[in-house]
């Protein structure tokens, strides 16, 4: 599995991925997380407010930190 954090650095992208690191550390999945900063990837996506969450190719959330009941819908 592949979780890509979209976004440039800003706060909430931070407790973004620290939320999905949190979860994946008590769930025990194994996922491959990446911070996104290139514009144009993230663009590409069609995203256009960031911080956004693409779990294998799907855009799962944009445009705000997602909650851990969330996060664990994706990694399931």
């Amino acid at each position: 599995m592949k979780i890509e954090i979209l976004g440039t650095g800003c706060a909430k992208c931070k407790k973004t991925k620290e939320a999905i690191e949190k979860v994946l550390a008590e769930t025990g999945k194994k996922a491959e997380v990446v911070k996104v900063e290139d514009i144009e990837t993230i663009l590409n996506y069609g995203v256009m407010v960031t911080p956004a969450v693409v779990v294998d190719g799907e855009v799962k959330l944009a445009g705000k930190v997602p909650d851990e009941k969330e996060i664990r819908k994706w990694i399931e």
